[in-house]
């Protein structure tokens, strides 16, 4: 698995405590008095035995972002915080999947673990013409314009024209679309009956899955976008979701109160109706700090990833009753160099700045021995990639330290020592919510060698997306050993391709893709780019460090899970639910 629960010795000391009031027990154990009416369920998809469901509170959590509007297709990606739970999409990854199978840690899930949403069900009766059998009984929520009306295949027809620019007006695609379905080519989206029939312009093996689970593809009401011509005001959203999102103050507080009249059902515990928690709430917390001393406080539930080591050993030994959740999901601690920016373009240059590197101090000293420091290039599904033990041997040598073989190629690319002793200076956009003491550690590496690397914060969702669309840097942060198959990682068109290579080859091949004919066909594909890709040391690797989940001990339901679908990051919130006894007898 790739998610394991932090332990920690004192957890027991709590757990007795809790056992000697009655508000720990074993489901088969003597209970006494205080613990008659408590109950329990085993979780079908770990086998532990949890306190069992039940309806009502409060869910907090911390946010460290803000995006600027609710709208998928004008305000980006960012804009799923907010539409979550308020809007649905066609499809979701399955709940109720048995963990040790899959443990819904992936960040783009694959075909066959999404199950039906607002589609029941689909099929690709040929090459060209997929159809979505639209589920029954879903309902808008019962707001202006929409007034509880039945939702129809119609709606999604005007989504998907929206989104592709085929109809309804809409003549140009959404330039928000993700690399699943900008290079699809989608002739039209018709309604027949209960249905939409796709029909694509030209096969493409991919075109199901990006149909199905594009980031951007959250379901808006017609009536919304024709009124207003979007939905970046957040007072306009109606969905279908179990959420409403019924308050937005600006950087500082979202509110979403239940659906009553959700038509979704737990797929653990199918007899129950989604969502749990009557209200969830987001504070904005962008400095770690702050939020680690809401959680100590109890003022959240739960929040954002943690990545420094050192902050998460501080809350374990402050607070060992709280649940840690370790997700190794990609690596956000590796760099982009861009490639058409001096001196970047010579791959000597590249291979320098890897091996000046010391990974394995590196995860010792900054990540106590926690990260996974084996290389890896984009892609880290089983089967799309090219596992480094098999990676030629001049490759893998570039990933060992070797801070004089490094020196050596410098001087060879023409960038000797000055009287300084610096041979080029450069900039590292840093993301804002990535490791900047890793990165300033990297540094001082960089900076053995006689590199200079100054560290530039890029604080913003949309201050990133701008740096990214216009290339606007010569490093930067960007994602490594993605568990999906992300064969976009390096086409010029996809404006997260941080290393801006602009290569033929790896664009020939993206495109040639869509053609395969097999899905074993597909996967050798994806593995060549890969490994194409590695070879071109296009990214500096820096290891993968774990992202930590901190969870309040009266939260249950979770157990690692990263979303439940692309871009449906904080819809397992749906799904979880408060243990008020326990939360009351600790207190709050």
């Amino acid at each position: 698995m790739n998610f394991s629960r932090i332990a920690h010795p004192f957890v027991f000391v709590l757990v007795l405590s809790l056992a000697a009031t009655g508000l720990w027990a074993a489901a088969d154990s003597e209970e006494p008095a205080a613990a008659v009416d408590k109950k329990y369920v085993t979780d079908p998809t770990t086998g532990e035995v949890v306190v069992a469901p039940e309806y009502g509170g409060t869910l907090t959590y911390a946010k460290n972002s803000w995006p600027p509007n609710t709208d998928t297709l004008a305000g980006g990606r960012w804009a799923s915080q907010w539409v979550w739970g308020v809007l649905d999409k066609p499809a979701v990854a399955d709940w109720g999947m048995d963990r040790n199978e899959y443990p819904l840690n992936l960040p783009w899930p694959t075909l066959d673990v999404l199950k039906g949403s607002l589609v029941e069900r689909w099929e690709q009766t040929d090459d060209l013409t997929i159809v979505f059998h639209l589920r029954d009984g879903v309902r808008w929520h019962d707001k202006e314009p929409m007034n509880g009306r039945q939702f129809t295949a119609d709606d999604l027809v005007f989504n998907y024209h929206r989104m592709l620019g085929i109809g309804s007006g809409f003549t140009e695609p959404s330039p928000q679309l993700t690399a699943q379905l900008a290079p699809i080519k989608v002739e039209s989206a018709t309604a027949v009956d209960n249905t939409v029939v796709f029909t694509l312009k030209e096969p493409n093996i991919g075109a199901l899955q990006g149909l199905v689970d594009e980031e951007a593809a959250y379901i808006y009401p017609p009536e919304v976008i024709k009124q207003h011509g979007d939905a970046t005001d957040w007072r306009t959203l109606v969905g279908t979701g179990p959420f409403q999102l019924t308050d937005l103050v600006e950087e500082s507080s979202a509110t979403w109160t239940k659906n009553p009249d959700y038509w979704g059902y737990d797929e653990k515990y199918p007899d129950n109706r989604l969502p749990y928690v009557d209200e969830v709430r987001a504070l904005h917390m962008p400095e770690a700090a702050t939020y680690l001393s809401a959680i100590r406080t109890r003022k959240v539930d739960t929040g954002y990833r943690l990545s420094s080591i050192d902050q998460v050993d501080g809350l374990q030994r402050s607070n060992p009753e709280i649940q840690m959740y370790k997700l190794f999901n990609r690596s956000n601690d590796s760099w982009g160099m861009n490639v058409q920016e001096e001196p970047f373009g010579d791959i000597r240059v590249r291979k320098a700045m890897q091996m000046a590197l010391d990974l394995e101090t590196a995860n010792t000293t900054f990540f106590k021995g926690l990260a996974e420091m084996t290389p890896y290039g984009p892609n880290r599904l089983p089967g799309f990639y090219v596992p480094f033990e098999e990676w030629p041997e001049e490759v893998k040598r570039v990933f060992s330290y070797d801070p004089e073989g490094a020196e050596a190629l410098l001087d060879e690319a023409g960038y000797p020592r000055g009287s300084d002793g610096i041979r080029f200076k450069t900039v590292l956009s840093h993301i804002y919510n990535r490791s900047l003491g890793y990165a300033e550690l990297a540094a001082g590496f960089w900076r053995d060698i006689g590199v200079d690397v100054e560290i530039k914060i890029m604080a913003t969702g949309p201050e990133i997306v701008a740096a990214r669309t216009d290339r606007n840097y010569k490093m930067t942060s960007t994602e490594a050993a993605m568990l999906s198959a992300y064969p976009a990682r390096f086409w010029s068109g996809n404006i997260h391709n941080t290393a801006n290579p602009q290569d033929p080859w790896y664009d020939s091949a993206y495109e040639a893709l869509g053609k395969a004919e097999s899905h074993a066909e597909y996967q050798a594909m994806v593995r060549e780019m890969d490994m194409y890709g590695i070879e071109q040391f296009w990214h500096i690797w820096g290891g993968m460090a774990p992202q930590i989940v901190p969870l309040q001990p009266w939260v249950i339901g979770y157990n690692g899970e990263l979303n439940l679908g692309s871009g449906q990051y904080w819809l397992q919130y749906s799904r979880m639910w408060i243990d008020s006894a326990l939360k009351q007898e600790m207190g709050y």
